[in-house]
């Protein structure tokens, strides 16, 4: 690791030493009158390939920067109705004027070409017509073949490896982030192009003086009203009768847009999660949050595959939502959007577990097998209404929104010969206000922000025979730790009730000059949580041990009240910096942390009273028209929150319960990590490529320590206090290329990640270390008229080690997993289609190897004058009805090899069609 950490810096500062060539100067006619738009590029002699370009201004000005290891280079210019010039000069920062002389522009025939890729200052356009196939109907399908840009699985949007800021559509925000409708749903063919915008700051009053370092994607269609939308009906053959329904009609106007879209299929399509949001803006926006549960009590989950969700999802979903944006004034700078969805989801998941737990110290190798039969129900409603001017002089923001949630879960699990039934009933209410605003005084900006946030979490576990549960407790006893034993005939009841309360309110003022901004700030933070658990069961002596004393649950011991605050008043100073080459940001901001933890039941009062600096940096320098190079670390600390303070024995699981010493210490974790990274991105030849290091190091007092029975797989967690460390490192490097002439989009990606932290297990202390090696990589090609072909592919290699623990030395195994993914589309005849789509999930241990494929087969009749599909599809025409996978668990130091029930084949016809 070390020697690629030297080749990289190596290649990291190669690269700035060489980015130092600059040629700038002025270009006139033969009057001396400037001459605007003329293109100047650079290019090593006898080779076609650009190595830097730039465009006069309206004063005949140009600069261009470029790298090259040739001594000379070309410099040649080019205007309408002048004559080309070219000049080899030296490999070195000089000046060249130039005066170009008349000659008129001959044309004999006329052309329009649009190019595919464009690029005009950090905005870089893709021509959306010339990355699409006839297969593709809506933005996802062309947005993945796009080079530069990756669809991850859940939706988000990254551009050269970094997820987006903000995804607008003719340049207003409609989804504030949630903009997974509008990708798998708005037509291609109303678009006309896909504008990426580097280094984006969305509050307009601070472009050009705070910096953003992510992109953001504008989303332009052909026309500036535009009436559209997406939609599908499908029923089929399967158990039970199958359906599906899309409806997402579409408007977008200069003064309003609206979505309105309502999905509800049982064929294992998981559109509820398109109401995410996945780009959070700039924190000076405020605060934005995907409403969750506080996630304490569950019951015993069934695995689900690495497989695409439509495998192996058993749902019944209605997902219906609605979004609406108008401007409220005649400016058109004040902005109304009101955004609800609703969510009833059902899903069923099955799975068979055969769990090998290691041999160490006198303890055998010992198996246990498992299964799990799960019934999971949500109905979850949210609301949100936002307020926003957004102009040049002046920024307002106010978001509120409402949650609510009735979930319910199940399952029936069977352990060890004994079967249990389990329930968790988990309603949660959830209240958010985020109000900022940035209001210009002379020539300075001042910003405030504030942020309440309430919400309300009640819970209760239920298992029924509570014989099925063997958890783990300290027999006073025998002073060990053996399971308990509960009446038979009996249940056990374990509820919990969380209150959370949030303020975060901060005033800062901004001074710029010479494209420095300095920010300084003061902030208040406060939070409480209340928590409140009890656990009720009956339990009877052990027969095992003479003179035995059942443990009783109606003590202190098996109850929490506890009250977590934390009071954070801060300081910080922002620094921002921004010029044609150099983009800075930092803050340097010092907390005074007060934190207490009071429990009345067990007369504990823990405190803590800290001062913090937790610096953060972000350098970037761009270079040779082409490159960026960056630089970025911070520090940050953790102090816990009340998952990790409570002490009363709490069942968060049928797994067994979780304790913390009433002694323990308030948790503390500070965390420090650096970064560089450099990209390359040319329009002129479609070439991406970036490179990045990161490291990480976690410092915490306290460390997890969980007391195993071999036997049943049951624990018992505990906390001890003690310095512990982990630590990560990860080297990344992705290269793509779009090749016009074939009509080929390529890129190929390689990571390597080792981390190492201090563990326990059975009051041992070992190290634990991961080493992962992943391989990617993604082709599409339009090339022929009559196919198309989609393929992905990656490949994971991780070693796990438990170094001190294991009887063979700390060697725990290798998990290898391969995973690809074709889709051929094949068009023998005008308006017809064929499909064929392969899945092929591939894991093992180097010497057990589980192998699973799928395939999928397609018939689609394009009825193209009222731009309707029909579709017959075949999906899973093998009928694998169960995934095998094998499975490393560190913590429990074991292996686990595991069948999970997936969906049977199944046939769908579906009629596909554009509202406009």
């Amino acid at each position: 690791m070390k020697r690629k950490i030297s080749l990289f810096l190596m290649l990291f500062f190669t690269v700035l030493a060489m980015a130092q060539k600059t040629v700038s100067g002025k270009i006139t006619d033969e009057d001396g009158t400037a001459i605007p738009s003329a293109s100047v590029t650079v290019e090593e002699p006898g080779k076609d390939a650009i190595l830097a370009y730039g465009i006069t201004n309206s004063k005949g000005e140009y600069k261009v920067t470029f790298t090259s290891s040739e001594s000379n280079v070309d410099l040649k210019v080019k205007a309408f109705n002048q004559k080309s010039l070219i000049k080899q000069i030296s490999n070195s920062d000089q000046t060249q004027n130039f005066k170009m002389q008349s000659e008129a522009t001959e044309i004999k025939e006329v052309q329009l070409k649009t190019r595919m890729i464009t690029a005009r200052g950090d905005t870089i356009s893709y021509d959306l017509k010339a990355f699409g196939s006839q297969n593709d109907r809506t933005l996802a399908d062309v947005m993945k073949k796009i080079p530069g840009i990756e669809v991850n699985k859940d939706g988000t949007i990254l551009y050269q490896g970094n997820a987006i800021n903000k995804f607008y559509v003719n340049g207003k925000d409609l989804m504030e982030g949630g903009y997974g409708t509008i990708n798998n749903s708005l037509p291609k063919d109303a678009v006309q192009k896909v504008e990426v915008l580097e280094n984006h700051q969305p509050v307009k009053i601070l472009q050009d003086k705070v910096p953003s370092d992510q992109a953001a994607i504008n989303i332009k269609l052909k026309n500036s009203v535009t009436m559209t939308g997406r939609g599908e009906v499908g029923s089929g053959f399967g158990d039970p009768w199958l359906w599906n329904v899309k409806l997402t009609p579409m408007f977008f106007g200069q003064k309003s847009q609206w979505v309105v879209n309502y999905k509800t299929n049982n064929m294992g399509e998981q559109v509820e999660n398109e109401g995410n949001i996945l780009a959070f803006g700039s924190s000076w926006e405020g605060r934005r949050i995907n409403a969750s549960q506080n996630d304490w009590l569950n019951v015993e989950n069934a695995s689900t595959p690495n497989l695409p969700v439509k495998r192996y999802l058993m749902n019944s979903v209605h997902y219906l939502s609605a979004n609406y944006l108008t401007n409220i004034d005649k400016k058109k700078e004040w902005e109304l959007k009101a955004n609800a969805n609703y969510t009833n989801n059902a899903v069923e998941r099955e799975d068979i577990t055969e769990e090998v737990f290691s041999p160490r110290d006198n303890r055998p190798m010992s198996t246990v097998v498992t299964s799990t039969r799960n019934n999971f129900y949500t109905d979850k409603l949210k609301g949100e209404l936002i307020f926003t001017k957004n102009a040049k002089k002046g920024f307002f923001k106010n978001t509120t929104s409402f949650s609510q949630f009735w979930n319910g879960d199940r399952a029936v699990a069977t352990r060890v010969g004994r079967l249990g039934n389990q329930a968790v009933e988990s309603p949660t209410s959830s209240f958010q206000n985020s109000l900022s605003t940035i209001i210009p005084w002379k020539e300075k900006m001042v910003n405030f922000k504030s942020y309440i946030s309430y919400q309300d979490d009640r819970q209760t576990l239920e298992v029924s025979p509570a014989n099925y549960l063997q958890v783990l407790y300290r027999n006073p006893v025998v002073d060990s730790i053996k399971p308990i034993i509960f009446a038979p005939g009996t249940s056990v009841l374990q509820s919990m009730r969380l209150k959370t309360l949030e303020t975060s309110h901060s005033a800062n003022i901004s001074f710029s000059k010479k494209g420095w901004t300095f920010t300084p700030q003061v902030a208040l933070d406060f939070s409480s949580k209340k928590l409140n658990t009890d656990f009720m069961g009956t339990a009877i002596p052990n027969p095992t041990i003479p003179g035995d004393i059942a443990p009783t649950f109606d003590g202190p011991e098996y109850e929490n009240n506890l009250r977590f605050t934390e009071f954070n008043p801060s300081g910080s100073l922002g620094i921002n910096y921004k010029s044609e080459s150099w983009l800075l940001f930092a803050n340097l901001p010092v907390n005074f942390n007060t934190i207490k933890a009071e429990d009345d039941l067990r007369n504990v009062h823990k405190s803590l009273n800290k001062t913090t600096f937790t610096p953060n940096a972000f350098v970037q320098y761009s270079f040779a028209s082409f490159f960026k190079a960056s630089v970025s670390g911070n520090i940050s600390n953790n102090f816990g929150d009340v998952k990790t303070a409570y002490a009363g024995y709490t069942l968060l699981s049928p797994g067994g319960f979780n304790v913390m010493d009433p002694n323990n210490p308030i948790p503390q974790t500070t965390s420090k990590s650096a970064s560089s990274r450099i990209e390359y991105r040319n329009p002129l030849n479609n070439l991406f490529f970036n490179i990045s290091y990161a490291l990480g190091d976690s410092k915490r007092n306290l460390l997890a320590s969980p007391f195993l029975d071999t036997n049943t797989g049951f624990t018992l967690t505990r906390y001890k206090e003690q310095e512990n460390h982990a630590k990560t490192n990860r080297f990344g490097a992705e290269i793509g290329k779009y090749f016009p002439k074939f009509k080929t989009n390529m890129s190929v990606s390689y990571s390597n990640t080792l981390s190492k932290a201090d563990a326990f297990l059975d009051d041992t202390q070992y190290l634990s270390k991961n080493n992962t090696q992943a391989y990617g990589f993604k082709f599409n090609n339009t090339y022929f008229n009559w196919m198309s072909i989609d393929y992905n592919l990656s490949f994971s290699r991780n070693k796990q080690d438990n170094v001190g623990l294991n009887a063979q030395g700390g060697r725990l195994g290798i998990n290898e997993g391969f995973n690809h993914n074709l889709g051929a589309y094949f068009y023998p005849i005008e308006n017809h289609t064929i499909g064929f789509n392969w899945d092929q999930v591939n894991t093992g241990d180097g010497e057990k190897k589980y192998n699973n494929a799928f395939y999928d087969l397609s018939y689609q009749f394009s009825w193209s004058k009222k731009k309707i599909d029909f579709e017959l599809k075949w999906m899973n025409i093998a009928n694998r009805r169960v995934f095998e996978t094998y499975n490393i668990n560190q913590v429990t130091n074991s292996v686990s090899y595991t069948r999970v029930q997936l969906r049977p084949s199944q046939v769908m016809l579906s009629v596909k069609f554009n509202f406009k």
